[in-house]
This record gives C-alpha cells, structure tokens and sequence, in this order.
C-alpha cells in the first residue's frame, strides 16, 4: 500500500514539475522572441559582404582601426547551412573559416 502512494505522488510531483517547466519556456521565448530581428534570406549565387568588425586583431595588425575597411568583398555564397549561417567562397589568402553568421554579412 505504501508503495503505491510513493508511486502515486511522485506521478503527480511529474506532472506538477512539468506544468511549471513548460510555462517557464513559454515565457522565456516570449521574451527572447521581443527583441529579435528577421534574418535575411540569402541564396545560393547571391553576392554579399563581410563585416571587419568580428574580425581578431591578429589578422589587422598594422592597421589603424579608423583607416580599417568596414565590409570586405564580395564573396559568393556557396551553400546555405542553416538560417544563421551560409559557407561562402573565400580566397585562401583570406585564412577565415567558410562558414560565416548571417549577423557578420550584407548583401552586396
């Protein structure tokens, strides 16, 4: 008998948890969801360009930040990997990862 109450109110402790777990994600994609922007969609063949601005300060060195291009470019996206990121075709002078976030480039 006791075990079937252990059973019984740890179902319902369950299913309490559960309510509160699922309102708690509701409420923070609710709030995440306020501020963000719609992403744009870039096709295979579109010619963008690439911020400076996430760049490492190892690959300008001997640049004065003020004199730095803000965009460099154009490059062609290649493939799209996800609705964040697209790989593009970079010059192997260039010594950056293929795959770029949509925040880091603008259409050309």
């Amino acid at each position: 008998m006791k075990a079937e109450e252990f059973v019984r109110k740890i179902k319902d402790r369950y299913k309490e948890v559960k309510v509160v777990l699922i309102k708690s994600q509701e409420e923070m994609k609710r709030y995440i969801d306020k501020n963000r922007k719609e992403t744009k969609k870039y096709k295979v063949e579109d010619k963008v360009l690439i911020s400076m601005k996430d760049f490492l300060i190892e690959l300008m060195k001997g640049v004065i930040k003020k004199l730095m291009e803000k965009y460099i470019g154009p490059y062609v996206v290649k493939k799209i990997i996800s609705e964040n990121a697209v790989e593009l075709e970079l010059p192997a002078s260039l010594r950056i990862y293929l795959v770029v976030n949509m925040r880091g480039i603008v259409k050309y």
